[in-house]
């Protein structure tokens, strides 16, 4: 997995644990005993022609139309899965690491994950998961931050 190979190259300190399949970021949280504000999830979208990765908190929900204000953008939509699939060739579907710089992709981070001290995510698999500090995580990735999700009620 490009991601592991990544971090270890940069140094910085992560762990990674196996789980049980889990296809959502929620399900990961759970399977990790996580709660899922610390369980960041990648979400494609393509604003006017260029992709970009938008990372947020599991237990959150993109609000487009905020993300295209702030992106300065025309129109911004979801990427469709088949698409995401030919991005991220050494991912499993649906298990790419919020690392937008691996794959020639701006990255965006929500506001709601600046201030978490560690953040989780799928490492390229949906069986195993990353665990590392906040700051490595932005040092490395540099993510803009902006404000474009709002928190899921059950």
């Amino acid at each position: 997995m490009r991601v592991i190979e990544f971090l270890d190259k940069s140094g910085v300190k992560y762990e990674v644990t196996k789980h049980p399949p889990a296809f959502t970021s929620q399900h990961m949280a759970a399977e990790e005993h996580e709660p899922g504000k610390f369980v960041a999830k990648p979400v494609i979208v393509k604003a006017d022609d260029k992709y970009v990765m938008c990372v947020l908190s599991a237990c959150y929900k993109m609000d487009l139309r905020t993300l295209k204000s702030q992106l300065g953008a025309k129109s911004v939509e979801l990427v469709k899965e088949n698409d995401i699939g030919k991005m991220f060739p050494d991912c499993e579907l649906g298990a790419e690491p919020p690392f937008g710089n691996l794959y020639d992709l701006p990255t965006v981070m929500d506001k709601a994950l600046e201030k978490d001290d560690h953040i989780m995510f799928q490492a390229g698999s949906h069986e195993k998961a990353v665990r590392m500090n906040m700051d490595d995580y932005r040092k490395l990735v540099e993510p803009k931050v902006l404000e474009f999700s709002y928190h899921m009620t059950s």
